[in-house]
Parts: structure tokens; sequence; C-alpha cells
């Protein structure tokens, strides 16, 4: 759901009727299932905005027999531009056997399109993502799912229950942290854990760059929750805040390493801090600043006593840096070199022609499928992701956060048990000046255990 701003201009024209064109029985679903033969992998995109398609373009360079059956979208706009722009891929016309019937819009597409495949490729906002992954594991459904795998602790529980029925199912699972399939960071973090620098004294992670991009105005007449699902980035509701939406894959980096080969590893606990310094002067002639923070600290600790450093910032002209540090006992690294105290530096070397990441995982899911073998990054994707919460748990309150207490009743941040629609009032709604101040987490005030 990541697209242009231009891309969104219909968003509620287009959204508004995709209810009433699937209630009326329009779609012939069995036309949606013509994908034949034993050895092709059906796919359906759930989620077709810029990283949507990336997934889906990663997948067809696998090389292998595959074809596209059924796109959904939030906006069924967004969903009937997917189509056209695969129609128009002659160099991939054997991998595409889309028919118009089966381009869904509205927030429950995502079951239709899941009906007629192998395997779903899930690109929604991160909010979604819990529900979109259970119901696909629960329809026996091979995933491969962006980053996160939940925004709130609740997330966090439907994402671990879908883990366990994949597991069960024997469904590969492939997530969007692609440095777990990158050769650098594979190596590198071997090397690690093979005691070439000593064992682990801590951890530094970064995301810190200058912001987001917007996704465009307030149109004339758009409801609430249709501009907040356009714009859904800057609302923690349907983003979980950029240090989980963003500062995930940083986070799982430093929980690998800490984490010594065992996926579920996490720290114990994490204090924090964090806030919003320019996001609360918006930059447009329209309030595009939502109510999640422009930067985090936290500091997390693990039962063996070491420390994984976060940060993550999204404010312009201040320093950046997008890497991962480690400190051991014989020495020090970053991603791609390691220094002992004693003994020749380690450098992954530059010239090293190896398929780069994105296109790496979804390799690694092909051949688990074809072959039989088993794949879950369920298991670490979620964890990392419940680190981030924990995250903005303690950024957003200025508490000391448990692991434990975050996981049995952190706050809910999405609705996931009530009928969403277009008119809807979404959880975060603007004050009387139009802004979203008010719903802003103040440290020292916000209750991260609050349920009501």
């Amino acid at each position: 759901m990541n697209v242009s701003r231009h891309s969104r201009r219909n968003f509620l024209k287009t959204a508004g009727v995709v209810s009433a064109g699937i209630a009326a029985g329009s779609l012939s679903m069995a036309r949606c299932a013509n994908a034949a033969g034993s050895d092709i992998i059906k796919v359906a995109l759930i989620g077709c905005g810029g990283r949507g398609m990336g997934s889906l373009l990663d997948r067809f360079a696998v090389g292998d027999a595959v074809k596209v059956v059924a796109v959904a979208d939030l906006a069924k706009g967004i969903a009937e531009r997917a189509a056209t722009a695969l129609a128009k891929m002659e160099d991939k016309k054997e991998m595409i056997a889309l028919n118009p019937d089966c381009v869904f819009g509205g927030f429950y597409s995502y079951k239709k399109a899941m009906e007629f495949a192998d395997l779903v490729l899930i690109a929604s906002p991160p909010a979604f993502h819990p529900d979109h992954y259970l119901y696909a594991v629960e329809q026996g459904k091979h995933v491969f799912m962006e980053k996160p795998f939940g925004i709130d602790a609740e997330g966090y529980r439907r994402c671990m229950k879908a883990n366990e029925i994949a597991q069960e199912k024997g469904l590969t699972v492939c997530a969007g942290f692609q440095r777990r399939h990158e050769k650098k960071y594979l190596e590198w973090i071997s090397r690690i854990h093979d005691g070439e620098i000593g064992d682990i004294l801590s951890t530094s992670v970064y995301w810190n760059c200058g912001g987001a991009k917007v996704r465009g105005a307030r149109e004339e007449g758009e409801s609430e929750m249709s501009f907040q699902l356009r714009d859904w980035y800057f609302f923690n509701w349907l983003s979980g805040d950029h240090i989980i939406e963003q500062h995930c894959h940083n986070i799982d980096v430093g929980n690998w390493i800490h984490g010594k080969g065992n996926p579920l590893a996490h720290p114990v606990s994490c204090v924090g801090m964090g806030g919003r310094q320019v996001r609360r002067t918006p930059r447009f002639s329209y309030n595009e600043c939502g109510n999640i923070f422009d930067h985090h600290y936290v500091e997390y600790q693990y039962v063996d006593d070491t420390v994984m450093h976060s940060q993550c910032r999204q404010i312009p002209g201040c320093w950046n840096s997008i890497t991962e540090k480690v400190v051991g006992t014989k020495g020090i690294g970053q991603i791609g070199w390691l220094q002992p105290k004693e003994g020749k530096k380690w450098e992954y070397p530059k010239n090293n022609k190896t398929k780069g990441p994105y296109a790496q995982e979804h390799i690694d899911q092909a051949e688990a499928m074809r072959n039989g073998k088993k794949l879950n990054d369920g298991w670490f994707a979620a964890t990392s992701s419940m680190i981030g919460v924990m995250g903005w748990m303690a950024t957003y309150s200025g508490q000391e956060i448990k692991w434990d207490d975050a996981i049995a009743q952190g706050k809910t941040l999405f609705p996931y048990d009530k009928e969403l629609t277009f008119d809807m009032e979404p959880p975060v709604m603007p004050g009387p000046d139009g802004t979203y101040e008010h719903a802003v987490p103040v440290p020292g005030r916000y209750d991260p255990f609050d349920k009501s």
C-alpha cells in the first residue's frame, strides 16, 4: 500500500463502491483459478503499492513456474492499477494469469484473493498483517509477508498463533526481514557467533534519517478513515510508529546477534525516551503529522546482562546512519567487518557477486516450497516486531517495560475485533484545531497498559 500521492487520488471514490460491487455477486470466482499445472505456484498479492509490487517482481525473478492469479488492496483503484501494470509486462506474461474478476478491493478483499492461491504475498499496512497472516495459514497458504509482524501485543499474539498453525501444516513462511537472507549478514553474524570478537557485550542499532514521504493532502469530502489509510505511516494505530515500521530491521539484527541462533530470544526489559520535535509543526498546508514520534532511543537489557542500544530518528538536517554495530570482549565490528583486538581485520568482499537480499528471500522460500524444506521466519519476525512494541511502550510512557508484562498486558492500538468500514471513526481523531497533537503520547502520562 506504499504508493505515490498521484496513485491515491481516487481512493475515496473507488473504495466507496467496492463493497457494493462484491455484494452484487458480479464477480465470477471460478474464472480466477486458471493457472493449471501441478508444478505451477499460484500467487495472490495482498497490498498492491510499491512494496507489494516490488515483492511480486522479486518473486517473478526466482525463475520458476509461478502465475499471479489474484490481487487485492484496501482501495480497488490501487488493485486495478496493479493489474493494469501487470498486463503491460510483456516479458512476464507467462507468469501472469490475472482476470479482471480477480482484482479485489476493500477491507476484507484479501479473503477473496487468497482463495485461489498457493502462496500469498502480504504487503498491506502493518496493522493488518496479523489478521492477514493468520487467515492465510488457516486456509493452508504459504506466506511471504512484509515486516513488521504486529504493531502491538495483540498483533504479536495473533502472529505467534499463525506461526504455530503454519508449523503444524508444514507451510513455509518467509518474512520481509531481508537481512536474514543476505549473505553479507549471514557470514558476519556467523563469525560473531563463532567467537571472532569474543563474548558479546553490547550492540548498537540505528535507523536515523531525514523523514518519511507523505501521501497527499486531505481531499474534499474524504472521510477521516480514508485519509488516515492513505497516510497510514503517520498514525501509530496503523504503522506502530517508525520504531517498528522501519527500525525493526536493525532491531532484528541486534536481537539476532544476542540470540545466538535462538529465534525466540528477546530482551527481558527496556527503558527509553523519545518525542516529537519537528512533526508538531506541519511542513505543508495540511496536517500530515499524525500522532507518531519523530525520534526514539531505547536501551534493551538481556538476561545475560548484555545490552542493545537502539536509535531511530526522522528529522531533516541531522546526522544520519542506518547500520548495526557490535562490541565483544575481544574486538568490535560493524556490518561487513570485524576487528579483533589481536589479529587481522575481516571484511566481507566488496566484489562478491551474489543475489540481492530482496531476491534471495524469495529464492529461499521457493526452494523450501518445492523441496519440502522447513522455513518459518515468523518466529523471529514476530519476536523482533514485539521488541519494537516494547520500545514504543517505553518511549511513549517513560517507564521501564518488562517483556512478560508487555505481551500479557500491553495496550492494543488496532481495532482487531471491529467490523471495519470506510466511514467509521478511526481510533485516532483530530482535535478541535484539526491536528492530532492531543493524541500524541506524553511520557510520564501515557499508560502503555491502558485497556480502555
